[in-house]
């Protein structure tokens, strides 16, 4: 299912991996460790499963992957949340609207792979 063109979604995540890595070594430098290790798992685990995706081995095992991805980016949105509200951990800035934009994209592609399969 690979192509060479560029993809949406991979590029995005990609980039999203790269923005919660920076974030989380922010976190680490002010002792928030448990909180670091969790946004690091879930934020950069998005763009692996969008990535693992592409090679999927049917339509099915496609939207699978990106079920896992869609799960990865809830929670992933849901620490970045806990940040901004807490007045002792570091503002997450941009993040919250970048999660919110790859949690519509997935939603879309889940969406329309799904019209395709029936």
């Amino acid at each position: 299912m690979q192509s060479n063109k560029e993809n949406l979604v991979v590029t995005l995540t990609f980039d999203f991996a790269l923005a919660i890595i920076a974030f989380t070594e922010k976190l680490e430098d002010h002792k928030k460790y448990n909180l670091a290790n969790q946004l690091f798992r879930s934020g950069t685990s998005i763009g692996a499963n969008v990535r693992e995706a592409q090679n999927a081995e049917s339509k099915a095992d496609f939207i699978h992957k990106l079920k896992i991805a869609a799960k990865e980016a809830d929670e992933t949105e849901y620490w970045l949340k806990l940040c901004e509200k807490s007045e002792s951990y570091s503002d997450p800035g941009t993040l919250l609207q970048e999660i919110e934009s790859i949690n519509k994209v997935l939603s879309k592609i889940i969406a329309s792979s799904k019209k395709k399969l029936m």
